[in-house]
């Protein structure tokens, strides 16, 4: 279903349709963390890689957990590093997706921040959208939006996020969360 021109997606998830067959964004599910006429910006959720994140952003280790690994955030600017994170107090993030949940800023002093995040999930890269193109997939179906929670950003099972999102939204979609990655296999 088309998003109305004047809402933005901001703090919402998009989540993969079955037709949606870009090896990027198959069976993904992505948090808008901008969108404006001007385009949009977000990060795949359940796509970990086997980087540990303390290992590949050392700067980061004292605010990640010891097995956390780093996320692929979407195919444009693979190697810059995006940082989400859940705030005790969400004025101190550099930018709001929703809630509680933001941004750490690139300058971030790590060391007064330890004290006042719940959650912190490194990306490499992200994914973005130029005007008007995420509208244009909307239309085309490509996109399933559903409102964000914290858990979703942070989940430990990336594996099953596709399907549980798809799940909570209920409806025809519970039903598309148990199609098998290729049908013929059914």
């Amino acid at each position: 279903m088309p998003v109305p021109e004047h809402e933005s997606l901001r703090g919402k998830l998009l989540i993969a349709s079955a037709t949606l067959l870009d090896p990027n964004f198959q069976r993904t599910v992505v948090l808008v963390a901008e969108h404006s006429d001007e385009g949009a910006m977000g990060v795949v959720l359940n796509r970990p890689s086997p980087v540990n994140a303390a290992e590949a952003v050392p700067i980061l280790a004292s605010l990640v957990g010891e097995g956390d690994l780093v996320h692929v955030g979407g195919p444009v600017q693979p190697g810059a590093v995006v940082a989400l994170a859940e705030y005790e107090d969400p004025e101190l993030a550099a930018a709001l997706a929703f809630g509680d949940v933001g941004f750490l800023a690139a300058d971030a002093d790590t060391e007064s921040l330890a004290g006042v995040l719940r959650r912190v999930r490194v990306y490499a890269g992200y994914a973005g959208w130029s005007p008007g193109q995420l509208e244009a997939e909307l239309e085309e179906e490509a996109w399933i939006v559903e409102p964000a929670v914290a858990d979703d950003v942070f989940t430990g099972d990336a594996d099953s996020l596709w399907p549980a999102v798809l799940t909570r939204k209920g409806g025809q979609f519970a039903l598309l969360a148990r199609m098998p990655l290729h049908p013929s296999v059914n």
